[in-house]
């Protein structure tokens, strides 16, 4: 048993004391006491061990084969000693003594930086784990008397009573702490977890080197969720114990969204039982954790149930850890059970004294004797032991003589001797800390009078505090191992101190024997993965989303909207990409946003656009060359060449001006783009206004007499030109100075994309620009369509009718699609317009006369024109 393995662990390491420093033999029954001798009659095949020192450690612990009742394999019923006071000899243990450590006193003693000059004694029990038993040992230790406990009675020459290590079971370790709170004493025990004892107010003198089961949960909570099991079963004893660690186990796992199927109390009643089977034959879940006390019952239990002996894996509670039973069938009981296992620790030494310890050595130790009767078939002085052995086991005796623990106990660094190595050195590092010297009294004074207040009033009473608890609360200990040993506020060794040294086992290979592996990598356990959920968990790139179930672990899958991730299973949101980033097809993970503008390298239109441009340019500037060229014919010279010139210029401008609009935007090329187009547009219409204006004012001048005569010429036209272009520079220059346009990343207008652009800055500047723009148009095209009748020859208000028809239609229509696109096609409905209000003004007044140069030249003559306006 697991308590048994322990029970010997503590009585080796402390019985190694006087071999070790004092040279006694271990288990001495001198008269040591013989003054102070009381009557009484101790029970059949005891285990005491007593070490004289001027200063004591007391304790308890448990050593017998059936010091609580254990199940017999074939029938599955109980046996039970007759007595609390009988104590079996020791039998099913002897395979558990290879993780002894016999030195850790004798360590102590010889260091000189600890207790110098003060000898550590010790003074233990075997209390075979009943709670009477462990109460009569500690009394018998506190008065000094080895035969009988008398309460508030002392005996002890020259020795004092420092504190106690053990026990090894839950009801004689909470039976002694409740009598040590009584007197004070310090308990550190090295094995039970049970979470009551770690209430202060109860039990402020209690400390465990081991880690309650509260620890253990800790485990148990990183266990589920690195296999993702949310939804698992719950079996417990129905006990305090059982319930507070449900609470607590109940309360984590609803911390960490994990759902409990199923809870079931076990108890002594086997009918009670086997219906409660049925719970477990109708769940769904293939993980059972199991916490509270150990109970033989579960034997039995799980033999009712073939699903939990064959479908399910357990969590064993580390009190539950039955490696020590060798009654216990691990493949039957807990099949693929998951049980704590910690790690080897190194102690120095422990090999040679393995080696070295005998019976011949030491022939007045029981424990010896019993290890080298039933390990090593060496014949005892006990002739009812041997008849015991031969009745039990049913083998010859085989000694040969030079048999060593050595060979036969090889895992001498078991992580269950740290504990105990750990309460030992605790101790002895507190007492150190006290500075220890003799008083007046012959004694160190661990016991100190003090005089109580209560109030105002004195109280006369004078009582014992234990100075040693103030002492132990504080202890630093760097033990061999490094670690930091410090006893946090319920008292126990802090959990992550040992937590590297944690490992997990489990029972699923067909012998039965241990598979290990740790927190890092526990999948190695499973060939297949048990499934413990309540459905199937949601993939990345979805999230969770609630069902009408009352459990929070059951619940549907939705995918995440456009925009968002999640990364992990189950997760509960999805999450948004920073700015600069977007999810991929799987939502999964962001990847960086493509930039959208119109690049030459990828975008089809901007090479479209960049064609059209070259092609319309070099037609205006072929267009330009021939009219200079041809200056001085009739038909470059109607209606005033130079508006003309300029008006072939600011068309060529505005072709050009589009590469202001192609290509990555940059500040400078925000500002030059609407700039730019706006002026370069202005003085196109500007010259398409005053060669209408010229038309009016030629035809009103012919008539004889006219008033308008005197604006005949260049003069009006170069001054309508320099006029109205000038009140588009104004607004442009205004624009500029208050809010000029500048560049801009649209993060959000297009799914995965950051657009590009230009922010125009003053939206009253750039309207006021296309509102002029559009005024000077519209009063062209209203002038040009009422002189649209006068005579071809001398008239190109036709040809303007309709170029400021193209031009106005172009950008009426282009204002809605404007504001209806964003991104590089808003940059691409403007340059469209641009280039097509570019060439319907270039082609409606231009090609007409090109047409007559180039294909007709003989109407290009005076002579010919003439005749026309005859006619």
């Amino acid at each position: 048993m697991s308590s048994v393995m322990d029970g010997v662990l503590v009585l080796i390491v402390l019985s190694s004391i006087v071999s070790m420093f004092q040279g006694l033999p271990s288990s001495s029954r001198g008269d040591m006491l013989s003054m102070c001798g009381l009557s009484g009659k101790g029970p059949v095949f005891e285990y005491e061990y007593y070490g004289r020192g001027e200063v004591m450690i007391g304790g308890g612990t448990v050593s017998s084969a059936e010091s609580v009742s254990d199940p017999l394999p074939s029938t599955g019923s109980y046996s039970k000693p007759e007595s609390d006071n009988e104590c079996s000899p020791l039998l099913s243990s002897f395979d558990m003594i290879k993780r002894d450590n016999l030195q850790t006193a004798d360590e102590i003693n010889k260091d000189p930086d600890i207790l110098p000059n003060v000898t550590l004694g010790y003074h233990l029990f075997d209390t075979c784990g009943y709670p009477t038993k462990a109460i009569d040992s500690t009394l018998r230790i506190l008065s000094g008397d080895r035969k009988m406990g008398v309460p508030n009675y002392s005996c002890t020459e020259g020795a004092e009573v420092a504190g106690f290590v053990g026990d090894a079971t839950f009801p004689s370790t909470l039976a002694v702490a409740e009598l040590l709170n009584i007197y004070q004493y310090p308990q550190i025990t090295h094995r039970v977890t049970d979470p009551l004892l770690s209430d202060r107010q109860k039990f402020p003198n209690f400390y465990r080197t081991f880690p309650s089961s509260l620890g253990w949960y800790e485990v148990v909570i990183q266990l589920l969720k690195v296999f993702g099991w949310n939804w698992v079963g719950i079996i417990t004893s129905s006990d305090g114990t059982g319930e507070m660690e449900l609470w607590e186990l109940r309360k984590e796992m609803t911390r960490h969204g994990i759902c409990i199927e199923f809870v079931v109390y076990l108890t002594n009643n086997e009918e009670i039982n086997r219906k409660r089977v049925m719970v477990i034959e109708k769940s769904t879940t293939e993980v059972v954790i199991l916490c509270g006390h150990f109970m033989y019952e579960y034997i039995l239990f799980s033999k009712e149930s073939k699903v939990l002996r064959q479908n399910i894996t357990l969590i064993v509670n580390q009190s539950w850890n039955v490696l020590g039973y060798r009654q216990i069938s691990l493949k039957e009981a807990f099949n693929c059970s998951v049980i704590p296992i910690y790690g080897l620790f190194y102690i120095p030494g422990l090999g040679n004294y393995m080696n070295n310890v005998h019976p011949s050595k030491r022939p007045n130790d029981p424990l010896l004797e019993d290890i080298w009767l039933y390990k090593f078939r060496c014949l005892s002085s006990n002739t009812q032991k041997n008849d015991l052995f031969l009745d039990s086991v049913g083998s010859n005796f085989t000694c040969t003589g030079p048999e060593s623990m050595a060979y036969r106990f090889t895992k001498k660094h078991d992580g269950n001797f740290y504990f105990i190595y750990t309460a030992v050195y605790a101790l002895a590092i507190a007492l150190d800390d006290m500075k220890l010297h003799r008083n007046k009294d012959g004694n160190y004074g661990i016991r100190k009078r003090t005089t109580k207040t209560n109030g105002s009033r004195k109280n006369d009473q004078m009582a014992k505090e234990m100075q040693l608890h103030r002492y132990i609360r504080t202890v630093q200990l760097k033990n061999p191992f490094l670690h930091n040993v410090v006893f946090n506020d319920r008292g126990e060794l802090p959990y992550d101190i040992m937590h590297h040294k944690m490992i997990l086992g489990s029972v699923c290979s067909k012998d039965g024997s241990i598979g290990r592996a740790n927190l890092i990598s526990p999948d190695i356990f499973f060939s297949q993965v048990p499934q413990a959920r309540c459905n199937d968990p949601c993939p990345p790139g979805s999230r969770k989303v609630q069902t009408d179930g009352i459990h929070v672990c059951c619940y549907g899958c939705v995918p995440c909207s456009d925009g968002e991730l999640s990364n992990v299973t189950d997760s509960a949101t999805c999450y948004k990409c920073p700015d600069d980033k977007w999810p991929d097809k799987r939502k999964m993970s962001c990847i960086p946003k493509t930039y959208d503008y119109l690049s030459y390298e990828t975008d089809t239109m901007t090479q479209a656009f960049h064609v059209i441009s070259i092609l319309c340019s070099a037609a205006t500037l072929h267009i330009l060359t021939l009219f200079i060229l041809l200056r001085d014919t009739p038909v470059v010279k109607a209606n005033n060449r130079t508006v003309s010139f300029i008006l072939l210029t600011s068309i060529l401008l505005s072709f050009l001006c589009v590469y202001f609009f192609l290509g990555r935007p940059v500040d400078i090329t925000c500002m030059l783009r609407q700039v730019s187009f706006g002026v370069f547009f202005s003085i196109a219409v500007s010259s398409v206004l005053a060669k209408t204006i010229t038309v009016c004012t030629a035809f009103k001048a012919s008539k004889p007499g006219s008033y308008w005569r005197k604006w005949v010429g260049d003069k009006l036209s170069n001054s309508v030109v320099i006029t109205c272009s000038s009140v588009q520079v104004l607004i442009c220059v205004i624009w500029l100075s208050v809010s000029p346009p500048y560049q801009e990343y649209d993060m959000h207008s297009y799914p995965g994309k950051i657009i590009i652009q230009c922010n125009e800055g003053s939206v009253i500047g750039f309207y006021s620009m296309l509102g002029y723009m559009g005024f000077l148009a519209a009063v062209s095209f209203v002038l040009a369509f009422m002189v649209r009748t006068l005579p071809d020859s001398f008239n190109e208000a036709k040809y303007i009718t309709f170029s400021m028809l193209v031009f106005c239609s172009v950008w009426i229509a282009m204002i809605p699609a404007y504001l209806s696109t964003k991104g590089k096609y808003m940059v691409a409905v403007e340059v469209f317009a641009i280039l097509a209000s570019s060439a319907g003004i270039l082609g409606c007044i231009f090609f007409p006369k090109c047409y007559i140069i180039i294909i007709k030249p003989e109407r290009n003559t005076r002579k010919h024109m003439f005749a026309r306006v005859r006619l």
